[in-house]
């Protein structure tokens, strides 16, 4: 991390002192006097208002050729908790987690969104509080609130806007109302970005570019470009599930529009096919349940989907050059029948320059991502440099 610094600005403030600790790395301080150019008085006032936050604490002494040992200093995770929620159609995800986004306490159960905002977000917060209890840490450690939401949300004001799925939350005040329950800072995001988000942070950190695919209910994409989240001017890009493809020309989608790419090749539509050809299938586990007893007609169906699928993604390679795809939701566990589908076109259909070192993979993190995603989402905004400057202000 040290090599990088010598490129970036140098820190000016407790704030930016503080993310040169985040990375969990014990430093004296005369290291970080080295690194920020800063007099060690300076340090060592800014050592005391992060110390007495809590946020970093004591971590040893380091190796000394004489005298007394220096002591080392290091990010304290546990010295506040955060409340990461992923909800989706018919399911709820909620972990506690410390600020290294470690999971604590975790509780997946069913939940209808379509029940809307008051009932849905009341049943997280008093959910949330219980599993806070768990851990043996109350409300008052609870910093802030990271929930990703299953459709599109305008990230600068946290609300719903027009989501296919969950009509009753069209310009819902969700940080508002979870507001009312704690007293923290609450993020809201697309699910896909948050599980992008989680996913990039816990199983691939060292790729820059990655284009992340949620195939479930619906389908969408979560963008990392240069390493970061990139959600678009509204925080509606990636929605590649309602891209145009050829073969779903004239079947309606539930967006309103025709031949959308999620009313062809989701898991519910997948599910909806086989169901008119006699098969037991109303969602997309029915379809990954078909698949892993080895019914053929479910596992061709399966492939179709992939191929459907990469059609969309071998546009995004060309506009993106992404380094990675990795393909997530529950249609992804129906073994590779998905990813193959999905890989014969990406390959066949972009050029060699944009697939010559471009991996298609399944997500690593699974039913995590956006537990890890939401918690990463709510933990980057409480401590950015200015969060933590206002803090110790």
């Amino acid at each position: 991390m040290e090599e990088l610094l010598k490129f970036a600005p140098r820190p000016t403030g407790a704030g930016d002192m503080f993310q040169l600790l985040r990375d969990g790395q014990a430093r004296t301080r005369a290291d970080l006097a080295a690194i920020t150019g800063q007099a060690r008085s300076t340090i060592a006032a800014r050592i005391d208002l992060l110390m007495s936050s809590g946020l970093i604490a004591p971590a040893g002494e380091a190796s000394s050729t004489g005298g007394r040992p220096p002591v080392t200093f290091a990010f304290n995770p546990g010295a506040r908790v955060v409340l990461a929620v992923d909800l989706g159609a018919t399911h709820a995800r909620l972990a506690v987690t410390d600020l290294a986004s470690t999971v604590l306490a975790e509780v997946d159960a069913p939940l209808a969104i379509a029940d809307g905002p008051e009932r849905v977000l009341d049943w997280v917060a008093e959910t949330g509080e219980k599993l806070i209890a768990t851990t043996g840490r109350s409300t008052k450690d609870l910093v802030s609130v990271g929930v990703g939401l299953p459709g599109p949300v305008e990230h600068s004001t946290g609300h719903p806007i027009n989501p296919p799925i969950m009509p009753a939350w069209d310009g819902a005040d969700v940080p508002g109302l979870l507001s009312r329950h704690f007293d923290a800072a609450v993020l809201v995001d697309n699910d896909v970005n948050i599980m992008a988000l989680g996913e990039h942070r816990s199983a691939w950190p060292e790729v820059s570019d990655m284009l992340f695919v949620k195939v479930a209910t619906g389908i969408g994409s979560g963008i990392i470009a240069d390493g970061a989240l990139r959600r678009g001017a509204q925080g509606a890009a990636g929605d590649i599930g309602h891209i145009a493809v050829t073969s779903a020309r004239d079947i309606p989608c539930r967006c309103g529009n025709l031949g959308c790419l999620e009313a062809v090749a989701s898991g519910q539509a997948v599910a909806n096919a086989l169901s008119v050809g006699g098969l037991d299938a109303a969602s997309s586990a029915d379809v990954v349940a078909l698949v892993r007893t080895g019914d053929l007609t479910a596992s061709h169906a399966v492939r179709q989907a992939g191929r459907d699928i990469g059609s969309v993604l071998a546009a995004c390679v060309s506009l993106l050059n992404p380094s990675m795809i990795v393909i997530g939701g529950i249609l992804a566990e129906a073994g590779e029948h998905l990813i193959a589908g999905i890989r014969e076109i990406v390959y066949q259909r972009s050029l060699p320059l944009a697939t010559q070192h471009l991996r298609i993979v399944t997500s690593q993190t699974r039913g995590q991502a956006g537990v890890l995603g939401a918690s990463a989402l709510a933990i980057d905004h409480v401590l950015s440099p200015a969060a933590i400057d206002a803090l110790i202000a």
